[in-house]
C-alpha cells in the first residue's frame, strides 16, 4: 500500500469558494458594502487566507471579535480596514489604534478608555447599540449621553465615529422589524448629536440575504461566506447559490468484518443486524466531530456512497457501516463538504447532532490540518511570498 501525499486528517479550504460566495452575496446586497467576518479563525477555516480571499473578491473590510484577532491579521500583513467589537474590560487599545483597527464601543466607559488611549491619533470607533439582544451594546436609556460624548470627542479630534451598528436576535420577522425600529431611533439620536457615521450596519448573513431594508450601508457576512445556510427553515446552501468552503476528510484507519449481533464502540449502543463490514474513521470529538451526533443519522461519503455512522462517537474515532461493499484501509472518507460531490454538508451533521453548522465547522480541532485550495490559494501564497500584501479587490 503506497502512502498518499496528503494528511491523515484534513480540512480542505476552498478559497475559490470563499471568493465566489462573497461575489454572490455582494451582488445581492449592493450597494451595501460587505464586511467579511473572520472571527474565531474564520469560523475554523483559517483567518489569514480567508481574509485575503474575501478582500480580493470585493469585501470592503473585515470583522473580528477581539483585538488579538485583529492584530494577528495585521501581523500577517493584512492592511484592509478591520473592526473588532468584543473587548477585555482591561484592554490596552493602543496597539490596535496604532494599527488602524476600528473599535466597537459598547458603553460610555469603553468610549472614554478608547479616547484616552488614542494619544496623538484619532481612534476609529463604531458605536455598538443594544437593540434587543441584551448582550453588549449601549442600552436605549444611555444613548443620549453616549452619542453626545462621542460627538464631543470627535470635535476634539480624539475619535472618529466611523460606524453605528447592532445585531439581530434572529427570532422572527416581527422581532427583526421591532429591532430595526429601535436601530432607527438610535441612528436618529446619533444624527441629532451631530454624528455622521459612514457605515450603519446591523444585518448578518440571514437578514442580508432576506431583508433589503436591513442592509443600510454595510452587511456583516459570516456563515454565508463559508457556504453554509444561516436559515433554520430547510433552506440549503445550494438554494442560496453558495458553496461550502470546508471539506473535512480522512483515511480509513481500519476495516473489520463482523457477525450479526456484534456491538460497536463504547456502550454497544449499536449492534449489527446482519453480517457487515465496519470502517474506522480517525476523527472524533477531540477533532470537533459532535458526540451528540451519535445515533442521529449522521453519514459520510465513502466509496462513492453515503454511509451511516454507527455506534458511539469517541474522542479520536468513529465507525461507519459499509455493508457488503469493498472498502480498504487508506480509502478516503469525506465527513462533510460540497453536496454537489455527493457528500453530506456541515449542516447535515448539525441536524444530526441538534446544533448549527456554525458550531460544526468552528469546532474542528488542531489535529486536523487546514489545506488551502482553489484558484485563490495561489494568490494567497503569492502574497505571503512577497510582502504579505492583499491582492486588490477584483483581482
Amino acid at each position: 500500500m503506497t502512502a498518499p501525499d496528503r494528511p491523515f486528517r484534513e480540512a480542505v479550504i476552498d478559497l475559490a469558494a470563499v471568493a465566489d460566495n462573497i461575489r454572490t452575496i455582494a451582488g445581492r446586497v449592493a450597494p451595501a458594502e460587505v464586511i467579511a467576518v473572520v472571527k474565531a479563525d474564520a469560523y475554523g477555516h483559517g483567518a489569514v487566507p480567508v481574509a485575503r480571499a474575501a478582500l480580493a473578491a470585493g469585501a470592503s473590510r473585515l470583522g473580528v471579535a477581539d483585538l488579538d484577532e485583529a492584530l494577528a491579521l495585521r501581523d500577517a500583513g493584512v492592511d484592509a480596514p478591520i473592526v473588532a467589537w468584543l473587548h477585555d474590560p482591561f484592554a490596552d487599545f493602543r496597539p490596535a489604534i496604532a494599527g488602524g483597527v476600528e473599535l466597537g464601543a459598547s458603553s460610555l466607559d469603553q468610549l472614554e478608555r478608547i479616547a484616552a488611549q488614542a494619544g496623538d491619533r484619532r481612534a476609529a470607533v463604531h458605536l455598538k447599540i443594544d437593540t434587543g439582544l441584551s448582550r453588549n451594546g449601549v442600552p436605549e436609556a444611555e444613548w443620549p449621553a453616549v452619542v453626545a460624548r462621542a460627538a464631543e470627542l470627535e470635535r476634539d479630534g480624539r475619535i472618529e465615529v466611523v460606524g453605528v451598528f447592532s445585531h439581530f436576535a434572529n427570532t422572527s420577522r416581527e422581532a427583526d422589524a421591532s429591532q430595526l425600529a429601535v436601530f432607527e431611533r438610535a441612528l436618529a439620536a446619533a444624527t441629532e448629536a451631530g454624528l455622521r457615521p459612514r457605515l450603519r450596519h446591523i444585518a448578518s448573513s440571514e437578514q442580508a440575504l432576506r431583508d433589503p431594508s436591513s442592509r443600510y450601508d454595510a452587511v456583516r457576512i459570516g456563515i454565508g461566506m463559508y457556504g453554509l445556510t444561516p436559515f433554520g427553515d430547510g433552506t440549503t446552501c445550494t438554494d442560496l447559490g453558495l458553496r461550502p468552503v470546508m471539506t473535512l476528510r480522512a483515511r480509513v484507519a481500519a476495516v473489520r468484518r463482523v457477525d450479526a449481533g456484534a456491538g460497536a464502540s463504547y456502550g454497544h449502543l449499536w449492534h449489527a443486524d446482519r453480517p457487515t463490514t465496519l470502517a474506522l474513521v480517525p476523527l472524533g470529538y477531540a477533532d470537533g466531530i459532535p458526540r451528540h451526533a451519535t445515533g442521529g443519522g449522521a453519514e459520510v461519503l465513502l466509496g462513492g456512497r453515503r454511509r451511516p455512522v454507527v455506534g458511539r462517537i469517541a474522542m479520536d474515532q468513529f465507525i461507519v457501516d459499509v455493508g457488503d461493499d469493498s472498502v480498504e484501509v487508506g480509502d478516503e472518507v469525506v465527513v462533510f463538504g460540497d453536496p454537489a460531490t455527493g457528500a453530506p454538508t456541515a449542516d447535515d451533521w448539525a441536524e444530526a447532532s441538534g446544533t448549527i453548522g456554525y458550531e460544526v465547522v468552528t469546532r474542528i480541532g488542531p489535529r486536523v490540518r487546514r489545506t488551502p485550495a482553489g484558484d485563490a490559494a495561489a494568490a494567497n501564497e503569492a502574497a505571503e511570498a512577497a510582502d504579505g500584501s492583499v491582492p486588490e479587490a477584483g483581482a
